[in-house]
C-alpha cells in the first residue's frame, strides 16, 4: 500500500478494545460490590445515615417547642387569676407541672430545669383590676435558650388583651375596652439580653469532647492491629484492663486542656460567665469526658479498620448533636425523641454545664442529671472492658 493511500477502517480493533475496557470495569464493579458486602459497617452506615437524618429532621425537629413546663405561683384566688391561668394553659405553649408556695421554691424549680416558666400572680390581683389599678403579673422564663422561649413569651403578650372578656362585664366592661387591664412583666432570667453565645458556647464545650474524645479513642486500638503493633503490646507483662487505661488517660489530659482552652475563650472573646462552682464544673466535666473516652474505646474493639471506627463515631455523633439541645430545643421534640435524648449523655452534661455556668446551680440542683451521667459512664466503661477481653482473645 502506497504511503498515501488511506487506512482501512480499524472497527474490529476498536470493538475488541471497548470490550476489553467494558470487562476491567466489570470485574473491578463485581470486586467492589464484594467487599462493600463484606464490610458491613460500611454498608449499615450508608444506608442508616440517610434514614435516620430523615427522620431526625423530618419528626423531631421543632424550633417552636409547645407545651413547655410551668410553676405557677398563685396569691390570689379571684376568677381572674383562674382565667389567667387556663388561657396560658390553652395556648398550647404551657404545660403547668408545678404548684409553687413560694417564691424560693419557684427559684429551685427554674434552677433545676424542671420548669421553664413560672407565673406568679400577686395578692389582690383581682381586686386590683377591678378598680382599675393595671396589677402586675409576673412571669419568669429561664432564657439560658432563647429560641425555646421566644415564641411562648411572643404568644403570652398576645393574650393580654382579651383574656377577661367574659369576666370583665357589666360595669367593668369599660376596663377591656382601651389596654389591657393588668401589666404583664416578663423576667427572661439567666441571659436577660436573649444572647445566643450564652447559649452556644458552653455546649460547645460538650460537642467539641464528644466529637475529640470518640475519634481519638475509636482509633486507638484498631491503629494498633492495622500497625501489626498490638501483639508486641500483649506480649508485654501488662494487663488488658491496664492497657485500656493507659490508652484512656492521655486523652483524659487532652480533654482536660480542651475545657479549660473553651473556658477561657468563652470568657475573653464571648464574656460567658461561670456563675457557679468552677471545681463542681471541672469534675463533672471530667465524668463526662470518661464516659465518652469509654464509648470511643468501645468502637475500637468492633471496628477491625479506622475506617469502620470513624463511621462508628459519626453514627454516634449524630444523635448527639440533633437530639441533645445544642442545635434545637430538647422541649420541642416529640416524646419518643426526647426519650432517646435523655439516654445520649451530651443532653445530661448541657445541663450541667449551662446549669453551672449560667444560672449558678449546684450539685443538688442537677442531682438527676448527675446520676445519668454516672450511669451511663459505668455502663460503657463495662462494656469497653468486656469487648477489649473478647478482642484479646
Amino acid at each position: 500500500m502506497s504511503a498515501g493511500a488511506p487506512r482501512p477502517p480499524a472497527t474490529a480493533a476498536q470493538g475488541r478494545g471497548w470490550r476489553a475496557a467494558l470487562g476491567r470495569w466489570r470485574a473491578v464493579f463485581v470486586k467492589e460490590l464484594i467487599q462493600l458486602r463484606r464490610d458491613r459497617i460500611t454498608f449499615a452506615t450508608m444506608i442508616m445515615i440517610p434514614i435516620f437524618q430523615l427522620l431526625l429532621f423530618g419528626y423531631a425537629i421543632n424550633t417552636d417547642p409547645k407545651h413547655l413546663p410551668t410553676a405557677v405561683l398563685s396569691q390570689d384566688d379571684s376568677a381572674f387569676s383562674r382565667s389567667m391561668v387556663s388561657a396560658m394553659r390553652a395556648s398550647d405553649y404551657f404545660r403547668m407541672v408545678a404548684l409553687a408556695h413560694s417564691e424560693a421554691e419557684i427559684d429551685s424549680l427554674l434552677l433545676s430545669g424542671r420548669v421553664q416558666f413560672a407565673v406568679q400572680i400577686p395578692a389582690h390581683f383581682g381586686r386590683d383590676l377591678i378598680r382599675g389599678e393595671r396589677p402586675a403579673l409576673l412571669v419568669i422564663a429561664d432564657a439560658t435558650d432563647p429560641v425555646a422561649t421566644g415564641g411562648a413569651v411572643a404568644a403570652l403578650q398576645g393574650l393580654s388583651s382579651g383574656v377577661f372578656s367574659r369576666e370583665l362585664v357589666g360595669p367593668a366592661a369599660s376596663l377591656a375596652q382601651n389596654r389591657a387591664p393588668f401589666e404583664l412583666r416578663v423576667h427572661r432570667r439567666y441571659n436577660p439580653t436573649g444572647e445566643t453565645q450564652l447559649n452556644i458556647v458552653p455546649g460547645l464545650m460538650g460537642v467539641i469532647l464528644t466529637l475529640t474524645m470518640l475519634i481519638f479513642t475509636a482509633l486507638s486500638v484498631t491503629r494498633e492491629v492495622e500497625r501489626g503493633t498490638m501483639e508486641s503490646l500483649l506480649a508485654m507483662p501488662i494487663r488488658p484492663t491496664e492497657i485500656m487505661l493507659g490508652k484512656i488517660a492521655p486523652y483524659a489530659l487532652v480533654g482536660g486542656v480542651q475545657m479549660v482552652v473553651i473556658l477561657v475563650m468563652g470568657r475573653a472573646l464571648f464574656g460567658v460567665p461561670i456563675v457557679g462552682d468552677l471545681g463542681l464544673l471541672v469534675g463533672l466535666t471530667m465524668l463526662f469526658i470518661v464516659a465518652m473516652l469509654s464509648v470511643g474505646y468501645t468502637f475500637s474493639t468492633v471496628a477491625t479498620t479506622q475506617l469502620q471506627a470513624m463511621q462508628m463515631s459519626f453514627f454516634f455523633f449524630m444523635p448527639n448533636i440533633l437530639l441533645s439541645g445544642f442545635m434545637f430545643p430538647f422541649r420541642g421534640m416529640p416524646t419518643w425523641a426526647q426519650w432517646i435524648g435523655e439516654v445520649i449523655p451530651l443532653t445530661h452534661y448541657l445541663r450541667i454545664v449551662r446549669g453551672i455556668m449560667l444560672k449558678g446551680a449546684g450539685a443538688g440542683d442537677l442531682q438527676s442529671d448527675i446520676a445519668a451521667i454516672a450511669a451511663f459512664t459505668l455502663a460503657a466503661m463495662a462494656v469497653a472492658v468486656v469487648r477489649f477481653r473478647q478482642t484479646l482473645d
